[in-house]
């Protein structure tokens, strides 16, 4: 049975839903509305007990999973959503072994995710510029994992200048600009890695897919993203919640060319008024204006 333990992280839970994360501690209490929880009741139980607080209330006891804990780590940057971070996982093909370069660490949320998906072969190399943010990065993964993993380094500075690993599987983008990252990415990515980028923006996105486009390195990009929303469940009241967790940011993603070659041209053109007769930015490789009337 495996039994809670001093120092781990526990969510409660009440019939309400609210939700209370705290780490243990022996000798410790933690207050509630419905009085105190003492944590002596829980170390050394299993997870997925009932415990009821000293004015009566009951809690479900679990170990908090990792997206749970996320979004209530304590944070300097914004965090990537658990919604992105799956999307980030599958359609980057992050996997076991994989030396991936994260640029801007932030608070460290996909970061947790990216140490778990590499595992112990791989390595993730993460850069942040502020050393504010790169210490509370390092104390969430250090805190969601139980220790820095030895698959991990952290360097503070601007990944364009600093960065240390020769070659990489995959790059992550998580940046006001990630477009001056492209030579980077053309310089340290393998053949048929992939760079991703997680931008707020319409005009981010359309830069960094444009300046893609124009380097002409890489696999055409493919931009997208995700909307989650919850459902109301209360025996024949069965519909959407009136809330959902709508827009958080856009993800893009390319695939590096062989050293040489160059992305097929486009067998279908823009769709029109997409440039316009005086546009004289990056365009599609193949694409044509028709300028004739």
């Amino acid at each position: 049975m495996n039994q809670l333990i001093e120092g781990e992280w526990v969510r409660l839970t009440d019939s309400k839903g609210r939700k209370h994360n705290f780490p243990l501690k022996s000798g410790a209490e933690f207050s509630t509305k419905k009085g105190q929880v003492r944590h002596d009741d829980i170390l050394g139980q299993p997870e997925g007990i009932v415990i009821e607080s000293s004015m009566g209330g009951q809690y479900q006891v679990f170990r908090p999973l990792l997206s749970e804990y996320v979004v209530s780590m304590p944070r300097g940057a914004a965090i990537i959503y658990p919604k992105d971070a799956g999307q980030i996982l599958m359609w980057a093909d992050i996997a076991p072994g994989l030396r991936v370069v994260e640029a801007g660490a932030g608070s460290g949320s996909l970061t947790t995710y990216l140490l778990r998906a590499v595992g112990p072969t791989g390595h993730l190399g993460s850069y942040e510029i502020r050393e504010d943010f790169a210490e509370i990065a390092r104390r969430n993964v250090e805190q969601a994992m139980g220790r820095a993993p030895e698959s991990w380094t952290l360097t503070i500075g601007d990944v364009r200048e600093v960065i240390a690993e020769p070659e990489i599987d995959r790059l992550i983008l998580d940046m006001v600009d990630p477009w001056s990252c492209i030579p980077l990415a053309v310089e340290r990515l393998v053949p048929g890695g992939i760079v991703c980028a997680y931008v707020a923006t319409t005009t981010q996105l359309s830069r960094f897919v444009e300046s893609l486009r124009e380097d002409g390195s890489f696999t055409e990009p493919v931009a997208w993203e995700t909307l989650q929303r919850d459902w109301h469940l209360e025996g024949l009241s069965v519909r959407p919640d009136h809330r959902m967790n709508g827009h958080t940011a856009y993800l893009a993603t390319a695939r590096r060319m062989a050293p040489g070659q160059h992305t097929l041209e486009r067998s279908r053109r823009p769709a029109p008024g997409a440039y316009g007769p005086d546009y004289t930015g990056p365009r599609p490789f193949g694409s044509q204006i028709d300028t004739s009337s």
